[in-house]
């Protein structure tokens, strides 16, 4: 049985490495955060128009182990913004052996807030979502 296809927009791809397991031979779940993390903030700081910060992670889950030599894609939507605050909906999928079978592995959302040069939060100014 196939998923169904990503939602959002393909923001990162990425190559699980041996360096990258964890005790049990799959890849570290906290490698896989770490990537959806760099491709929500891409995301966030195009929407923002400049810096961000995450803020929290919500509704987390890990659905599948990704292994190594599978391709990490990460897709992502920005699903509301507030004045300085923006969600993003995060599916990661991974590409098995680098080709073939893709599954979807975790997915989450992401809150990030827009900061000026200080760190100080300021409103959202970037492009319109969708």
């Amino acid at each position: 049985m196939t998923d169904p296809q990503p939602n959002g927009e393909l923001t990162l791809r990425t190559l699980a490495m041996p360096r990258d397991v964890n005790v049990n031979g799959d890849i570290f779940g906290g490698w896989v955060l770490s990537q959806m993390d760099i491709a929500a903030g891409l995301t966030a700081g195009a929407r923002a128009g400049g810096r961000v910060t995450t803020v929290a992670v919500d509704a987390m889950k890990f659905i599948r182990p990704v292994g190594v030599g599978d391709v990490l894609c990460i897709y992502c939507q920005v699903v509301r913004v507030g004045r300085s605050s923006m969600a993003i909906e995060i599916e990661a999928w991974a590409l098995r052996d680098r080709q073939g079978l893709r599954e979807k592995v975790t997915e989450a959302v992401f809150t990030f807030v827009a900061i000026d040069e200080q760190g100080r939060p300021r409103p959202v100014d970037g492009p319109a979502a969708g």
